[in-house]
């Protein structure tokens, strides 16, 4: 088995939804992650999400939809919401194909500051090739890839996000005592151990650090 992870970003102005469009275009409310989403029998959409933010606002932005059939929202913040609410076209299009496709979608799935989605998905090649293929021209997407590799089930998702040079950066640190308490290793050190500089170095320790991050808070 495979796994694919890509960018996905809408090609029309009204995002993947146009209820989408309005909550990432509010800058009170920041989408974080879709954790569950399902087409159900009746033809509308299940949607389980994260946020932070003003839940007032998504509050109103919710009530004036004419798309929306109910919602509900629980917690401080970060906080979960569900809804349900009327799929557009090319939106039950791309569900319907997610159904039937063999592929496994990992969730949560990540949104980008723009309203793009990251997405991994665990399936074979050529199912990776019929979806996006069929996908792609349905839903007028872009599907920009990040990466693509073999799944190892005990590998956890975050470490397959991480790139090759992340991961030696990170085993660096980590072998020279970077995140030792007290620290026994500087930046200096670990760009040394891999031969780059430490601000080099340290912007990828960032990025790893945002990563961990991103999956404690899920």
């Amino acid at each position: 088995m495979r796994y694919l992870a890509v960018l996905v970003k809408p090609e029309s102005r009204d995002a993947f939804h146009p209820l989408g469009k309005r909550l990432t275009e509010a800058p009170s409310v920041e989408r974080r992650a879709i954790h569950h989403v399902e087409l159900l029998a009746d033809g509308t959409v299940l949607l389980f999400a994260e946020a932070s933010g003003s839940q007032e606002r998504y509050r109103q932005i919710m009530e004036n939809a004419p798309s929306v059939i109910d919602y509900l929202v629980s917690g401080d913040d970060p906080w979960m919401a569900v809804s349900n609410f009327e799929p557009t076209e090319p939106s039950r299009r791309t569900l319907e194909l997610q159904r039937e496709s063999p592929l496994v979608i990992e969730t949560p799935m990540r949104f980008t500051d723009d309203g793009g989605i990251k997405l991994t998905c665990l399936g074979t090649d050529e199912a990776f090739g019929e979806l996006f293929e069929v996908g792609v021209e349905r839903a007028s997407v872009s599907v920009e890839l990040l990466e693509m590799g073999d799944f190892e089930p005990d590998k956890s998702t975050f470490s397959r996000t991480l790139t090759p040079r992340q991961e030696e950066v990170l085993e660096a640190a980590v072998q020279l005592g970077y995140y030792d308490v007290p620290r026994e290793a500087s930046l200096r050190d670990v760009g040394e151990a891999v031969g780059i500089t430490p601000s080099t170095a340290g912007e990828h320790l960032r990025k790893v650090e945002q990563r961990v991050f991103n999956e404690l808070v899920c």
